[in-house]
């Protein structure tokens, strides 16, 4: 099977990632959104197969044995992510590419697997301070949580200068310019 290009977007959580990958979707760029695995259970009005594939802790090993995964991570005990082989291939022989929304560890593999044919971009907040005070504002984080994002936010952050680019997000329209600029550029680019 022929492979494409791909498209990698990381960042803490929220700073802004998944708002940038829907708007480049809707770009005319020909990317299809990866859609990743976990064992998580659904959260309000998620979809499987959409927003998630929602397998069992179970099903997931059983697949990672079988070899169907990309890559894959354990979260959290018995909290399983990841990028299934059969996702990319769907994506790739519709002749499109796939772009993930994917966290810094997932993403960072993701750029050692695909090496040249793939583009990482990273979402920074412009401070911690300021990632702090969108957590907040989103009112879904209890005091402890906050402070669980927090300390891995501040690990995450020093992650960046592994990325391809860093997107600093202090104004959405602006960080969605120039992630379309830089993920156009890339993928026009022999």
């Amino acid at each position: 099977m022929e492979q494409g290009k791909c498209i990698i977007v990381s960042a803490p959580s929220g700073a802004g990632k998944t708002t940038i990958v829907h708007h480049l979707l809707g770009c005319g760029l020909g990317l299809d959104f990866s859609v990743s695995a976990t064992s998580r259970p659904r959260r309000g009005q998620e979809e499987d197969g959409k927003d998630y594939f929602f397998i069992t802790a179970g099903e997931f090993r059983r697949r990672i044995a079988a070899g169907a995964f990309v890559e894959w991570e354990e979260v959290y005990p018995g909290r399983f992510y990841g990028t299934l082989r059969s996702e990319v291939e769907r994506i790739w022989a519709a002749g499109q590419h796939p772009i993930f929304d994917v966290d810094v560890v997932g993403g960072l593999r993701l750029k050692d697997i695909f090496g040249a044919r793939a583009f990482s971009i990273f979402v920074s907040p412009p401070t911690i301070e300021a990632l702090e005070q969108r957590l907040q504002l989103r009112g879904t984080e209890t005091p402890e949580s906050l402070r669980t994002r927090m300390g891995k936010a501040a690990e995450e952050l020093a992650y960046s200068v592994k990325y391809d680019h860093v997107l600093i997000n202090d104004d959405m329209g602006q960080a969605c310019r120039e992630a379309y600029e830089a993920v156009r550029g890339f993928l026009q680019a022999p």
